[in-house]
């Protein structure tokens, strides 16, 4: 099991990790490095969660409609995890080729 997260991936953990504990969206992050909303979902998604690094957090905010009036909004906030905070890439990366040698 490859253990190492992709280069694309880590410019979103690299994000979400030096952000830990804002609200984030796909996209917050995306506008913040220049991405797409849906790659960084997809990175999110394949890349960071299936991992269990990071997680979707439900949540209704409030903004502004097109006619001034106040209205919720459901939202996702992308959080780090307890393993995605504890994740080593340098680690992750060694432990890949470890297995990798022993296929």
């Amino acid at each position: 099991m490859k253990r190492a997260i992709s280069e694309k991936s880590m410019l979103v953990f690299n994000y979400l990790n030096d952000h830990d504990g804002e609200n984030l969206t796909a996209a917050d992050i995306a506008s913040a490095l220049g991405m797409a909303t849906k790659s960084v979902d997809g990175v999110v998604t394949a890349g960071l969660q299936r991992k269990g690094y990071t997680e979707r957090v439900p949540a209704v905010i409030e903004v502004e409609d097109e006619n001034g009036n106040t209205v919720a909004k459901k939202v996702n906030f992308i959080k780090l995890t307890a393993d995605g905070r504890a994740y080593d890439h340098q680690a992750a990366l060694a432990a890949d080729a470890a297995e990798a040698a022993n296929a």
